[in-house]
């Protein structure tokens, strides 16, 4: 199992791993299909552009870190409820928020790390509230190398689903933090920390940020946290930019829009490459990462041309030079 672009799709050998959904989140085609060309052009024009297929060379990778399909939806359902109810100037649904939120808090501390499902794999009229039940996933994985309590643990998860609720009363970029903020703070059995969170996710430690420049301590601690989580995201599925140069870019950030804590809390969450990558190593040879084992950043591969594997860290000699697309492999 493995993630590809969907322009590299070939239904000569490969076959769907998971449904494709349309924007009403109704299955349009099951997992175990291949997919028609006619079918296939249907699919990119409502906007799907990555999908999760099963190939001879991904065979026995299961993307066990990835939240299962069915929980993400439902949880992508009760966030775009809530969009909907803002957009309304309906109360918030309180009581199915806080069921996700316990959910997802009991999958996240479940797994050793959380493999996002891109929202580059939805429907577009999806991707806004995918994108916040990813920010949500890996505000918490962030949050358990923060040693947070169950109470705030609730309330970043929260704050993290909602973070972008302001953009339902609003387009304007600038306005959606306060705007949020409004709409969570009416909501008196959500905490003031979740309030903050959606106000102070564009905020940064420099002063450069958005919407009142806040600087230093100023910024809290939780709203920087969904704020890596909420860039990080963007990157992946935005500019579809691979799992590790994502990492270095925030790394980059690091004292300058988060604070170091937070920024070495990430890179302690998330894998560098993530199963069914295919990479090249410094040796010329081809392989695919087969599974995370010991180190979050030195997977186990599966070598392309033998089906052996290799467990990365431990064999600190043995580097990747660069992940592949198929245009380059065996070098095409």
């Amino acid at each position: 199992m493995r993630f590809i672009d969907i322009e590299d799709y070939n239904p000569l050998t490969m076959q769907l791993a998971m449904p494709i959904y349309d924007r009403m989140r109704r299955v349009l085609l099951t997992a175990g299909r291949t997919i028609h060309p006619n079918y296939l052009e249907r699919i990119k024009a409502i906007g799907v552009s990555t999908l999760v297929v099963e190939d001879a060379e991904s065979t026995g990778i299961t993307l066990e870190e990835m939240l299962d399909m069915p929980t993400w939806m439902d949880t992508i359902a009760v966030v775009q409820q809530a969009f909907e109810d803002a957009s309304n100037k309906k109360r918030l649904h309180i009581a199915a928020l806080q069921r996700a939120v316990v959910t997802l808090i009991k999958e996240v501390f479940a797994h050793k790390t959380i493999i996002l499902v891109p929202t580059t794999s939805l429907s577009t009229g999806l991707v806004r509230y995918a994108h916040s039940v990813n920010v949500a996933l890996l505000s918490l994985q962030i949050a358990k190398h923060l040693g947070y309590t169950q109470r705030q643990l609730r309330d970043l998860a929260l704050g993290a689903l909602l973070h972008d609720i302001g953009k339902a009363v609003t387009n304007q970029e600038e306005e959606h933090p306060l705007k949020g903020f409004d709409i969570i703070k009416d909501n008196r059995e959500m905490s003031l920390l979740s309030a903050h969170i959606a106000y102070q996710h564009h905020e940064w430690i420099n002063g450069q940020g958005y919407p009142r420049k806040l600087k230093g301590q100023a910024v809290l601690e939780l709203p920087q946290v969904v704020g890596i989580a909420n860039v990080y995201d963007h990157l992946l599925s935005n500019n579809k930019m691979p799992p590790h140069e994502a990492l270095e870019y925030i790394m980059t950030k690091s004292d300058e829009e988060f604070s170091f804590k937070v920024v070495q809390a990430f890179v302690n969450s998330v894998p560098s490459y993530i199963p069914g990558t295919k990479v090249e190593l410094y040796t010329g040879e081809q392989a695919i990462v087969s599974r995370i084992n010991q180190h979050l950043q030195r997977p186990v591969i599966r070598f392309l041309t033998n089906g052996e594997e290799m467990d990365l860290a431990e064999n600190p000699s043995v580097v990747i030079k660069r992940v592949l697309n198929n245009n380059q492999e065996d070098g095409k």
